[in-house]
């Protein structure tokens, strides 16, 4: 046999081998995050709800959703288990990222002092004052768009 048809085999079984190393890898990362979890820990299920746990079972967990709201979940449902301060600060309505910068409705405040398109040199005009005539010229012709010759 010849080395060009073991060598795509070879790299095909090497990157199929890592792929699974580091799937597997991840899982038990996974299991060790769900294992942390003990009463009165903040989570986030993997539908995004969070609750805060109040029971720990061997696959099951009891979960507060509201306050004297009790439900009981799969473990394998617990997306991420969050810091006491991280968990309070969503629960709270506290932004995380107060710094960011706010994104306008429009697009006014991004121009320099609200100049506009004839006194700002070097501007195209994009105003509808060269279409007009256009548009009488048209019309004259007695077709308008979409209109056909026969009448």
């Amino acid at each position: 046999m010849d080395i060009a048809f073991f060598l795509p085999l070879i790299i095909l079984i090497g990157f199929m081998f890592l792929m699974t190393r580091s799937a597997k890898k991840k899982q038990q990362q996974a299991m060790q995050m769900r294992d942390q979890m003990q009463p009165g820990t903040g989570v986030r299920t993997i539908g995004g709800m969070y609750a805060r746990v109040k029971e720990v079972r061997s696959d099951t967990v009891v979960l507060e959703v509201a306050p004297g709201v009790h439900a009981v979940y799969a473990k394998n449902a617990v997306g991420a288990v969050l810091e006491a301060d991280e968990y309070e600060g969503i629960i709270d309505g506290e932004r995380e990222h107060d710094d960011a910068p706010a994104v306008p409705d429009d697009a006014s405040s991004l121009t320099s002092g609200g100049a506009t398109a004839s006194d700002a040199a070097g501007r195209t005009d994009l105003s509808k004052a060269d279409d007009a005539s256009a548009d009488d010229a048209e019309s004259e012709d007695g077709k308008r768009n979409g209109d056909t010759d026969s009448k």
